[in-house]
């Protein structure tokens, strides 16, 4: 894989008349923590979707892991992890049971399968509750247990879409220390969020509104650029958001 995980050359999406995503252009580095940052309905999620081979764009084109999503979606879908913003796991199942069935999904083969198991359970820190049931486990531990069956196939690139929505703070600090362990042994991780503090966590954030990118920098450029008044005006409704959930 080359040094550019993603590559988007004016991407659209449109749903009718109504235009979810509109020519965003931008590349991703290998081992970059990437954010998108936007309130709901920015095209965030939208965005996502595409680069995982869920939605077909409407034009331009998307490079994830060197395949083009529209034309090989399902050898993009073989290099990249994703967890959605809602918990994806099953509840009527155990911590062990939902690995392994996860394991099967995502084609671990047999012989690496204990030692997978071995490392999500250590990384979510759930070692000794294999046995517990997973509806019992608070947002926090669930987040982090979606995590570790994401990448149990160990893949290059992983997409996390809003993952620490409606977590509490102590714990949305705890997913983004495991965020930090996958881009330091090389993982490139691609992150949607809505909380101006998680964007600061990012190697290099895009701004998206109306599903256009108006912005594109490290946390220090966009804050240089945008000016004070309106960093704080955007923390803010983050806040009030967080307060709501």
């Amino acid at each position: 894989m080359s040094e550019e995980s993603v590559v988007i050359e004016h991407l659209y999406k449109r749903f009718g008349d109504f235009t979810a995503v509109n020519d965003v252009n931008l590349r991703v580095r290998k081992g970059e923590i990437f954010g998108f940052l936007g309130p709901n309905g920015a095209g965030k999620s939208t965005t996502i979707r595409i680069l995982c081979g869920l939605l077909a764009p409407t034009s331009g084109q998307a490079l994830v892991a060197g395949f083009d999503v529209a034309q090989d979606p399902e050898r993009v879908r073989e290099k990249i992890g994703y967890m959605s913003q809602r918990f994806s796991l099953y509840d009527d199942l155990t911590i062990d049971e939902n690995i392994d069935f996860f394991s099967g999904i995502y084609g671990v083969a047999k012989a690496k399968r204990p030692s997978r198991k071995q490392y999500a359970l250590e990384m979510a820190g759930l070692v000794g509750q294999e046995k517990t049931m997973t509806r019992t486990l608070s947002g926090g531990w669930k987040q982090r247990l979606a995590l570790g069956c994401a990448i149990l196939h160990e893949p290059p690139i992983v997409f996390l879409d809003e993952p620490t929505s409606g977590v509490d703070p102590i714990a949305r600090r705890a997913f983004w220390d495991l965020i930090y362990r996958l881009s330091e042994a090389g993982q490139t991780v691609f992150v949607t969020t809505h909380y101006m503090d998680e964007a600061e966590y990012c190697h290099r954030v895009a701004l998206l509104y109306h599903g256009k990118m108006i912005a594109l920098g490290t946390p220090a450029e966009l804050k240089s650029s945008l000016g004070q008044p309106s960093m704080e005006a955007v923390f803010v409704a983050s806040i009030e958001r967080e307060d709501a959930a």
